[in-house]
Order: C-alpha cells, then sequence, then structure tokens
C-alpha cells in the first residue's frame, strides 16, 4: 500500500476512535466514571478579526476523554501496520 494511503488510514482510524470512544466514554460514565474523565486543549475565546466589512473567527478546540484516547489507540494499532 501507498505511504500516502496508509497515512490517511491511520488518520482516519486515529479520528474516528477518538469520536467514538468519547461518546462511549460519556455513556459509560455513568457506570464507569473514568471513562469519562478528560482534558480539553484550545484556542479560547476564539481569535477574532474584524475588518468593518467582514469579520473572521476563527478557534479550534479538542476535547478527548480516556475512552476516545483507548479507542483511538487500540484503532491505529490495528490499522497503521
Amino acid at each position: 500500500m501507498k505511504r500516502g494511503a496508509r497515512l490517511w488510514i491511520v488518520f482516519f482510524a486515529l479520528a474516528t476512535g477518538a469520536i467514538v470512544g468519547s461518546i462511549l466514554g460519556e455513556v459509560l460514565s455513568g457506570v464507569a466514571p473514568v471513562l469519562g474523565k478528560g482534558f480539553e486543549v484550545g484556542v479560547k475565546p476564539p481569535f477574532t478579526v474584524d475588518l468593518n466589512v467582514i469579520t473572521f473567527t476563527a478557534g479550534l478546540t479538542l476535547r478527548l476523554n480516556l475512552a476516545g484516547a483507548l479507542l483511538a489507540l487500540l484503532l491505529v494499532l490495528l490499522f497503521g501496520r
């Protein structure tokens, strides 16, 4: 498999694992509270540029919990080979 295609598969596995794992972590946090523990990294408040005619606002926040990190790692290990 080409290196570029493999990189996209690993990136997709990482993103999918983080999203699905974070959802599962929130759902299962009532049963196992440790799965819902996480962190948030980002730009707060969003960066804004006002040019009087048009305004640009940009911001990025990443929220990841333990279940999301574990599932993302598992999928990268499985699909990264």
